[in-house]
């Protein structure tokens, strides 16, 4: 298997709603992102799949060492191999990789968050950056298109927290900041112990407008110029915020199963902003 074949495997395997904005991209295009996502899925799969939280820790510390030899031109793993030849041309700097690699090991080592603005720093990390390096590969012509990709880096990663919330505690993990729990008088034992109630039902509707909000703000970020451009973006903005409104239809059951959409939902829903440029 050659590494593009590899990445090609990895981003497929996945599922996600960003495989499918890649598919309308060009070639080189989608050979760098597809590489790019690949090589977030790798770091963050360490964190997911790996019970022993000092296994992960080593294996987190190998990718940072991988990345610091992949940009000396020493790539080893297939991921930095089909990226490397890439990275220049697409604006993909070292400083960026080690970044997500920071926000997984970040989940290593803190399990919950004070408050929206701790969430904050965790999520410019693990989202923010990708959201960054996304808009160069597709063909960022101007610089506020940078904050245009945080802010909507920010909304995705909340949908995805909102989504995960049961899968998330079942780890131990809460990431909704303790400071809207105790608002909206939910307790972390109450979600760790997957408890629905009238007030966890606030705290999600809370959650689900924050999370809407940042949508509106990223698209009012987006300049002119660079709406063409960034379409891959605007489609998982349609698919993400589809779903947001999937699990607001259905009462936000996420402490007890994960609400997705289906593969021909969302390629109907990147189709429709490729072709039709509207959600």
């Amino acid at each position: 298997m050659t590494p593009q074949q590899y990445v090609q495997a990895k981003a497929a395997a996945s599922g996600s709603s960003f495989y499918y904005a890649f598919l309308f991209l060009p070639p080189p295009r989608r050979a760098a992102i597809t590489a790019f996502y690949a090589f977030c899925r790798e770091v963050d799969d360490v964190v997911d799949e790996v019970q022993d939280a000092g296994v992960a820790a080593h294996k987190l510390h190998w990718w940072q060492q991988e990345v610091q030899r992949s940009f000396a031109g020493q790539a080893q793993h297939p991921v930095m191999q089909a990226l490397m030849p890439l990275a220049g041309e697409f604006n993909i700097t070292e400083h960026h990789l080690q970044q997500v690699i920071l926000g997984c090991q970040m989940d290593l080592s803190q399990t919950r968050y004070l408050d929206f603005a701790g969430l904050q720093q965790y999520c410019h990390l693990v989202a923010g950056v990708v959201g960054e390096v996304a808009a160069h590969i597709f063909g960022q012509t101007h610089a506020k298109t940078t904050e245009y990709a945080h802010t909507l880096g920010l909304a995705f990663q909340l949908t995805n927290i909102i989504r995960d919330v049961g899968e998330d505690a079942m780890r131990g993990r809460i990431y909704l900041p303790m400071t809207d729990l105790q608002q909206f008088q939910v307790t972390a034992n109450d979600v760790l112990q997957r408890r629905d109630s009238p007030a966890f039902q606030a705290l999600m509707q809370f959650q689900a407008a924050r999370a809407h909000d940042l949508y509106d703000q990223a698209l009012a970020l987006l300049p002119e110029a660079d709406k063409r451009t960034q379409k891959p973006g605007l489609m998982m903005a349609s698919i993400y915020r589809t779903l947001l409104h999937e699990i607001e239809t259905a009462h936000f059951p996420v402490l007890q199963q994960r609400v997705a959409l289906t593969p021909v939902r969302k390629l109907w829903l990147a189709w429709k902003m490729q072709a039709l440029g509207r959600f």
